[in-house]
């Protein structure tokens, strides 16, 4: 293989990043160009993306990394489900509304009236959240005058080359692609009433898009820059960069949201798949993600902002000074979803139910942490019983592993040795998949999670001895 420099552009759901990813024989290694907020916008009672202000940052990025590196392609990924919709001139109807918006309020029922939940499962594998694809068109008064539907990824790869598709990653959650075939799922949208022209060519992780076509975009007059498809639903992105050394592992990709599940070669459809709300996602070379999301470091960073200002690590040794499982939740209830006065919210959730509430922000801290290792129990679990396999290790990728105390906990909840980082999982992710098409990684994710392994660094955490039963007796509290 010969070394190939390529940017990665990441967008999450609270900021988004650059980066320029140098990978070779002797290793990958990232450089942080362009780091910017993603601060949506309530406008006229409606919860939007700035996709805007978006898109001219990752051009920023995209042009500076180009002027630092001699880049080979770029690749996008973003958080999944959300979308733009097209005119038939290719022109964008209206602002992307983000999934946290209230607009999908009573609409799973509807859409469920005409594609019953379980037929809907059986056809997609997608868990059911009220703010999927799915529902979120049926709720868009603007869907009778779209032309095109291109997810968030997608939408940004069409401004910069003129070439509209839906990467199948991302694609598949949108509860409208059939996870068996990795095809539209033809049958539901025309049950959903959804227009069937809406839906751009499907194309896999890998291929390339084409170059930018933009006026003044990143890449020399002579060479326009390509823009490669790579795992474009950020989940999928970062568990391709898992360092797993086999197959028996759990992985957490932990974020705003917390993703735990499993890599599968083929989806569990099951009745008790679904009662479990389990979703069943696709991954780079046909794998299936399977997977529950999971309310994740969201919790701490709304209550965060409702603090005065301090380090986190401060907070953080402080809520290691509390004892264990004193303050429990339930991270996944609904009451948690939206922004807002989330302190308030875990105390008023306690004291409804005759709990003690927290004393401060240490021990708020405390109880979202528990709460989120609890969480992830369940789910690592569940996981193992509903797809018949053994996970020996549990990975935490994303954020969240470099929060040693959650790493901890999860470690002693789970029982299960875990193996944090790295945390720009998905970063790495999204290089590797371009390095690869480019003939500069290796083939295959066992090659890609090998050279991860072998060049960054990783942390063990062992569970502590005795503490399975308190985690159980918590588990039965919630």
């Amino acid at each position: 293989m010969t070394g190939v420099t390529v940017a990665a552009a990441d967008l999450g759901a609270s900021g988004g990043r650059v980066m320029a990813g140098q990978v070779s024989d002797s290793g990958i290694t990232l450089h942080e160009v362009h780091r910017f907020p993603n601060e949506p916008v309530t406008a006229g009672g409606t919860l939007y993306w700035d996709i805007l202000r978006l898109y001219a940052d990752v051009r920023l990025g995209l042009g500076l990394a180009a002027r630092q590196f001699p880049l080979a392609s770029a690749g996008i990924d973003s958080w999944g489900v959300d979308f733009g919709l097209l005119d038939a001139s290719g022109a964008l109807l209206g602002n992307p509304v983000h999934y946290r918006d209230a607009r999908t309020t009573g609409v799973p029922a509807r859409v469920h009236a005409a594609v019953p939940a379980a037929e809907l499962y059986t056809a997609t594998g997608i868990q059911q959240i009220p703010f999927n694809t799915i529902y979120q068109l049926a709720a868009t008064p603007t869907l009778p005058h779209a032309a095109t539907m291109l997810l968030i990824p997608d939408l940004l790869a069409y401004w910069l080359t003129g070439v509209p598709g839906a990467e199948i990653t991302n694609a598949s959650t949108t509860s409208l692609l059939e996870v068996r075939a990795q095809a539209w799922a033809s049958e539901v949208i025309a049950k959903a009433g959804l227009p069937p022209r809406i839906f751009p060519p499907l194309r896999r992780p890998g291929e390339i898009i084409g170059p930018v076509s933009e006026p003044n975009g990143p890449g020399s007059p002579g060479s326009p820059l390509p823009v490669i498809a790579v795992a474009s639903h950020d989940t999928a992105s970062a568990v391709a960069a898992v360092p797993a050394a086999g197959p028996d592992f759990a992985y957490i990709s932990s974020g705003t949201w917390s993703l735990a599940g499993m890599e599968l070669d083929a989806p569990v459809l099951t009745a008790a798949s679904r009662a479990a709300n389990f979703t069943n996602e696709a991954g780079v070379d046909r794998t299936i993600r399977y997977l529950r999301n999971l309310t994740g470091l969201w919790l701490l960073q709304q209550s965060v902002r409702c603090w005065p200002p301090s380090s986190l690590d401060d907070l953080l040794a402080e809520a290691a000074r509390v004892p264990r499982l004193r303050f429990v939740i339930d991270p996944d209830d609904p009451v948690f979803v939206p922004p807002g006065d989330m302190p308030g919210r875990i105390s008023a959730w306690l004291a409804g139910r005759g709990e003690a509430v927290p004393a401060g922000p240490a021990e708020t801290v405390r109880c979202i942490l528990d709460s989120l290792a609890l969480a992830y129990r369940r789910a690592i679990t569940e996981v193992q019983s509903l797809s018949g396999r053994h996970a020996d290790v549990v990975h935490i990728v994303g954020g969240g592993a470099r929060n040693a105390l959650l790493c901890q906990l999860t470690a002693d909840a789970t029982g299960l040795p875990v193996i944090a980082g790295p945390a720009e999982a998905t970063c790495f992710g999204n290089v590797l998949v371009q390095a690869r098409a480019l003939g500069a990684a290796p083939g295959d994710l066992a090659g890609m999670r090998a050279l991860i392994r072998s060049t960054q660094p990783l942390r063990s955490f062992t569970p502590t001895r005795d503490s399975t039963r308190a985690w159980a007796e918590a588990a039965a509290r919630i």
